[in-house]
């Protein structure tokens, strides 16, 4: 009876660790539900969002069976760095939501926050500089934004733009030295 016992109690013991999901992970796969969920969460217009994408992105493993497409041209033919200013992670990350939200075949219902996560990205970035160049920082993420909601893509940028905030930028810097 004891032998009996023992073997009733280990197939249950397994069985809750199957239903657990802890017996065997590899052979459990991630379900579309469950990629939608951890891509949303990593797509919000929260700092706390971008973070925890951020943190993934330099921790991918594991992520591998989510099988995200994490490629990315980042600002695509407009500049990275524009100006100086650090916009290719807030590209990096408005790249992963488009290509995934795309595979998933989820696109166009999520395509306004995404680009609206772009946006809120590219702002943090500027509030990282000081306040003298910062408008030259916002114009250029405002015109980054409109590219990507009107027209889908940063191909749109303007070199026009640019330069106007590159004039923008050293008109304030400028001001800036001769006041101090």
């Amino acid at each position: 009876m004891p032998r009996r016992l023992a073997t009733l109690l280990a197939s249950g013991a397994l069985a809750l660790l199957v239903a657990l999901g802890a017996a065997s992970p590899a052979t459990a796969a991630v379900t579309p539900t469950q990629k939608l969920t951890v891509l949303s969460g990593w797509t919000q217009t929260s700092a706390t969002s971008y973070a925890a994408w951020n943190s993934a992105r330099l921790d991918r493993a594991p992520w591998a069976e989510y099988a995200f497409d994490w490629s990315t041209d980042y600002c695509s033919s407009s500049p990275d760095n524009p100006l100086g200013f650090r916009f290719e992670l807030s590209c990096h990350r408005h790249d992963f939501g488009y290509r995934n939200y795309k595979a998933m075949g989820q696109f166009p219902a999520n395509k306004p926050r995404l680009d609206s996560a772009f946006y809120e990205d590219l702002k943090r970035v500027c509030a990282t500089y000081n306040s003298v160049v910062r408008p030259a920082c916002l114009s250029l993420a405002w015109t980054y934004y409109q590219a990507v909601s009107l027209f889908g893509s940063l191909a749109a940028v303007d070199p026009a733009d640019i330069e106007r905030a590159a004039a923008m930028k050293a008109d304030a810097e400028r001001r800036a030295g001769l006041r101090a």
